[in-house]
């Protein structure tokens, strides 16, 4: 077995990365096609902050985040880093995978002079909660949302 390499994703793994959401329970309920999916990259891969990453292993991408590195006018103009979208194939959960995610997440934030990391899980996520425990996050904060479909779909 390789080494888990963990890398930026390219056009080419967007389908996959759908399919990795989709088996680890975090797309919606209805998935972006390839083709909707290649578009969408394409447009985030504009942003200058934005960074989708892939980890490999065995030249099979078993899991994916995503993480803003976000300019604040607060704090004295320091940078604060977001991850998304968190999934390792359900197969591969518990290997490393995605301690190892965080670590480069942490890596990629510390060499941007971010002063945090952050993220949010679903309230009924434990095992995800326990994961983020053990790797030394803390609970921060409360989280507030406003589901903007359902406003715009009356």
């Amino acid at each position: 077995m390789n080494a888990l390499a963990i890398r930026e994703a390219n056009v080419d793994d967007v389908a996959n990365i759908v399919a990795l959401y989709r088996d680890a329970g975090i797309e919606s309920a209805t998935p972006f096609t390839p083709e909707e999916a290649r578009a969408h990259f394409a447009v985030f891969a504009q942003y200058p902050n934005y960074h989708l990453y892939v980890a490999e292993l065995d030249s099979e991408i078993v899991g994916t985040y995503a993480l803003l590195i976000m300019d604040n006018l607060a704090k004295r103009g320091r940078r604060s880093g977001i991850v998304e979208d968190v999934a390792v194939a359900p197969a591969r959960q518990g290997q490393g995978i995605g301690r190892a995610m965080m670590q480069h997440a942490r890596e990629q934030c510390i060499e941007a002079d971010c002063y945090k990391l952050m993220l949010s899980s679903g309230q009924q996520r434990y095992r995800a909660h326990a994961f983020y425990d053990s790797l030394g996050m803390k609970r921060h904060g409360v989280s507030f949302l406003t589901q903007l479909d359902r406003l715009r779909d009356g």
